[in-house]
Formats: structure tokens, C-alpha cells, sequence
């Protein structure tokens, strides 16, 4: 079971999915949220020529995949999908829906996994079949009102995160981090190809800014 692989304690839980990253780039993204603290990265594979990014990302730091970083791909919808992802040695998959099979996958490889779900059923089912957390998408559907009703009958172990419309705000994170999420996966706000190095920088160092607030008025 891979879930055994990921500490949570001993990670910033913010999720960096860098979507429409590219190959020419990706080192240097990466180099700068890696700096700021990140530690878990995610390649989306809609954005161009993925698997070519993340073999670079695990290439370069390979010395510290499963000890200091987790960096892999996400919109993983098939078998074959992570396969081909897992196949670049990455060891983290991020999906946008329950695939029980590419769980499955996952967990024989030690690769972390975080499939989306927006249900209780769909929670349960990706608890049981070993998932490292669960990746709650798009957390809109959901609101804080469904979150707080799903938190109340999941185990207190499970990893829960919020993904989609997270901002580099106090006001953001902390309705949810008080109803008990362990983390966001952040997109948009975060990353757009269309943003210079500096301005990503400027996002990842707000982010875990804000982060660091909230986790100070939870104390």
C-alpha cells in the first residue's frame, strides 16, 4: 500500500499543479515552488507534451523523490494513462474522477495517489481501495456545507483536499482547514503559462504565506 509512503506531517500540503507547463520551462517552475517550499508536484497531462516534462522533473530530482518530494501527473483518467506516467518514474497521480484500477495500479508501483470525488460513496470507496487522500473536485460542487457533512462521517485519518478556486488568502483556506482539510490542490492561482517567473513567485510565496496565517489561528 503506497498510502504508507506519504507523511503528511512532514510535508507543506499544498498541492502545485502546473497546468500548461512545458518542457522548456518546467525545471525552472518547479525550481522556484520546490524553493518556496512546495513539495508535491503535479503535471497536469492535458498540458503540453507531459510525460516529457515530468521524466524532466524526475530526472533532475530524482536523489529526493519518496524522501523530500513527490512530483508526478494529474487529469489521469486511464490505465494507460499511468502507466505511461508511471513508466517516467514518477511517484505521484492525481485524477479528476474514481478509477479503482488506476488506484489499484498505484498502489502496486508505491506511487501516491489522490483521485477526485465529489460523493460519499465515491470517498468510501477510494478509502477502501488504499487511496493516500482524497482530492475533492471540484470543491464548488461541494461547498462548505457538504464538506463539513462529509468530514463528519469519513475516518479522522483520511487525507482530504480541496481543489479548484483556491486563493492565496486567509478568507480562502481557513473555512475549510477549520472543518478539518488537510491541504488544497492549487491550480490557476498558482500557475498559468501566461504568468512571468516573477509572478509565480509572488504566488507561491502568498500561498504559503496565507498557509502559514491560518495554521497559526488554528493553534
Amino acid at each position: 500500500m503506497a498510502s504508507h509512503l506519504f507523511k503528511p506531517d512532514k510535508h507543506l500540503p499544498l498541492i502545485a499543479i502546473i497546468r500548461g507547463v512545458t518542457p522548456e520551462t518546467v525545471l525552472e517552475v518547479a525550481g522556484i515552488l520546490v524553493e518556496k517550499g512546495f513539495s508535491l508536484i503535479e503535471v497536469p497531462l492535458n498540458s503540453p507534451d507531459a510525460l516529457i516534462s515530468i521524466k524532466k522533473l524526475v530526472d533532475h530530482y530524482r536523489t529526493d523523490l519518496g524522501k523530500k518530494l513527490y512530483i508526478g501527473a494529474g487529469t489521469v483518467t486511464s490505465l494507460s494513462q499511468a502507466e505511461a506516467v508511471l513508466a517516467t518514474g514518477a511517484n505521484l497521480v492525481v485524477t479528476p474522477n474514481l478509477n479503482l484500477d488506476v488506484l489499484a495500479l498505484t498502489r502496486q508501483r508505491d506511487c501516491i495517489c489522490f483521485p477526485g470525488v465529489v460523493t460519499p460513496s465515491e470517498a468510501f470507496s477510494a478509502v477502501s481501495a488504499g487511496a493516500t487522500g482524497i482530492k475533492l473536485f471540484p470543491i464548488s460542487m461541494i461547498g462548505l456545507d457538504g464538506f463539513k457533512a462529509l468530514k463528519s462521517v469519513l475516518p479522522e485519518n483520511v487525507l482530504t483536499y480541496p481543489v479548484g478556486g483556491i486563493d492565496p488568502s486567509v478568507e480562502s483556506m481557513l473555512p475549510y482547514l477549520e472543518l478539518g482539510a488537510s491541504g488544497f490542490g492549487l491550480g490557476s492561482a498558482l500557475f498559468k503559462p501566461s504568468m512571468t517567473m516573477a509572478d509565480i513567485s509572488n504566488a507561491a510565496e502568498s500561498f504559503v504565506h496565507s498557509f502559514s496565517q491560518c495554521v497559526e489561528q488554528l493553534k
